[in-house]
C-alpha cells in the first residue's frame, strides 16, 4: 500500500480508501450486512486505512456498518464522513449546512460509529441557502474543540473553496474524477495542487464502468441508481463498454493486467490525486488493489487512454 500526508495535520492516509456508498444499501439494490463488514475487515487487511462514509448513505445504514466494523481497529483507521444533507420522508433530499445541522449531525454520525472523534470531516455539498461564513465557523468550531482532525468539502468549486477558506482551514477536497469523468482535472484538482490540499477522489471505476466485469446484457434492479444515469443507458453504455475493452487489451498487453487495475493505476499517478476512493461492498470487490502497485502510468499512456475515450464515447 502506498500512503500520503494530509498538510497541517498528523494524518497519513493510504493512498486507496474505500467508499461506503453502496454499503448503505439504499439507490444500490438492498444491503447485505454480513458481506459489508467482510468487506471492511478486507479492506483493513489489504492496507487500506481510510474509510469514507456520509449519513445519507442508507439514511445512516452505512455508519452503522462501519462503527461494527471499527471495533477494535479505530485506532488505525482514518475515519471519514460528512454532513450538509438531509433526507426528508418523502424521498427528497435536500441541502443544510447551517451550524445548526451540522454540529447535531456530527453528534449522530458520531453515536452511530461509535466513536468520539472523526478525522475528517467534510461538507458534502454546497448549500446556497447557508452563508459559507456559517458553515465554515461551524467546521471550524468543531475543529478546535478536537471533534474532527482535519476539515474537507465535497463538491465544491474552487471558488466556494476559496471563500470557505476565509474563514476556517481546509485540508482535504473532494471530488469525482476517473478516466471517463475528467472535469475536477480542468480547476478543481490544480486549485488543490497549488493550495496544498490533499484530493479524496471519489468513484474511482465510475459506478463500477470501470470494473471489467459489465456486459450489455448487464442489468440494474430496484433504486440502482444506474438506472437513471445516462452512462448505463443505451446506446451509451454501449460506447463505454467499448472503451473498457479496448483500455483493457492495453491493460493485458503492456502489463499483464486488466482495465480495474488500470483505471486505478491511473488516479494514482495523477500528481493532484492524494487518495482514490473505491467503493465496494463486497470482499472480492477488494481483489484487484494488490495489482495496481507494481507498474506506472506514463504520459504517453495517459495520452492514449483520452485518445480512446475521445473515440468511443
Amino acid at each position: 500500500m502506498e500512503f500520503t500526508s494530509i498538510v497541517g495535520t498528523q494524518l497519513r492516509p493510504s493512498r486507496i480508501g474505500l467508499g461506503t456508498w453502496a454499503i448503505g444499501g439504499l439507490e444500490w439494490g438492498g444491503h447485505d450486512d454480513e458481506a459489508a463488514l467482510a468487506t471492511i475487515r478486507r479492506a483493513f487487511d489489504a492496507g487500506i486505512n481510510v474509510i469514507d462514509t456520509a449519513p445519507i448513505y442508507g439514511e445512516g445504514h452505512a455508519e452503522e456498518v462501519v462503527g461494527k466494523a471499527l471495533k477494535g481497529w479505530r485506532d488505525r483507521v482514518l475515519l471519514a464522513t460528512k454532513a450538509g444533507l438531509e433526507w426528508h420522508t418523502n424521498g427528497e433530499v435536500s441541502r443544510n449546512a447551517s451550524a445548526a445541522r451540522i454540529y447535531k449531525e456530527l453528534d449522530t454520525s458520531l453515536r452511530r460509529l461509535q466513536t468520539d472523534y472523526v478525522d475528517v470531516y467534510l461538507v458534502h455539498w454546497p448549500d446556497d441557502r447557508t452563508p459559507m461564513e456559517e458553515t465554515a465557523l461551524a467546521m471550524a468550531s468543531l475543529f478546535k474543540s478536537g471533534k474532527i482532525r482535519a476539515i474537507g468539502v465535497s463538491n465544491f468549486s474552487p471558488a466556494q473553496m476559496q471563500e470557505f477558506a476565509r474563514y476556517a482551514p481546509l485540508h482535504v477536497v473532494q471530488p469525482p474524477y476517473n478516466i471517463f469523468e475528467t472535469a475536477a482535472a480542468r480547476d478543481v484538482l490544480p486549485y488543490a495542487q497549488s493550495h496544498e490540499l490533499c484530493a479524496f477522489t471519489y468513484s474511482a471505476l465510475c459506478r463500477g464502468l470501470l470494473s471489467g466485469t459489465m456486459t450489455r446484457e448487464t442489468v440494474f434492479h430496484g433504486d440502482d441508481v444506474r438506472l437513471t444515469d445516462p452512462k448505463f443507458q443505451q446506446p451509451r453504455f454501449a460506447h463505454y463498454l467499448d472503451a473498457v475493452a479496448r483500455l483493457d487489451a492495453i491493460a493485458r498487453e503492456r502489463f499483464g493486467k486488466r482495465v480495474i487495475h488500470l483505471a486505478l493505476r491511473w488516479l494514482l499517478d495523477s500528481p493532484a490525486v492524494g487518495v482514490a476512493l473505491w467503493g465496494a461492498r463486497k470482499p472480492h470487490q477488494l481483489e484487484p488493489i494488490d495489482g495496481a502497485f507494481d507498474f506506472h502510468v506514463d504520459d504517453d499512456l495517459r495520452k492514449t487512454i483520452v485518445d480512446i475515450v475521445t473515440e468511443e464515447v
